[in-house]
């Protein structure tokens, strides 16, 4: 069953942020339904909306994403769509 995740990553902006980032995705065969990006003060953040099949890896999918976290400093999270929704409601 087709799900979808919502991946937040911050950090001080350097060269090679969305490359390293979406190598991860693609190679784990993930499709990008939709991104966000900016710079604000010298800090780089993305929003990614992804489509994920099988919502019980995103731990996996979250430890592969370790080695791009300590190379470049960021901070990446991975959440259901519901569960963001749910935690975001006003």
């Amino acid at each position: 069953m087709q799900k979808r995740a919502v991946v937040s990553v911050v950090g001080k902006d350097q060269v090679g942020i969305i490359a390293k980032v979406t190598t991860v995705i693609s190679g784990n065969n993930i499709n990008i339904l939709d991104i966000s990006q900016t710079i604000l003060q010298g800090f780089f953040t993305m929003i990614m909306l992804i489509e994920i099949n099988d919502p019980s890896n995103l731990e996996t999918l979250q430890e592969k994403f370790k080695p791009v976290e300590q190379e470049l400093g960021l901070k990446i999270n991975i959440q259901l769509e519901d569960i963001f929704q749910a935690m975001h409601r006003v």
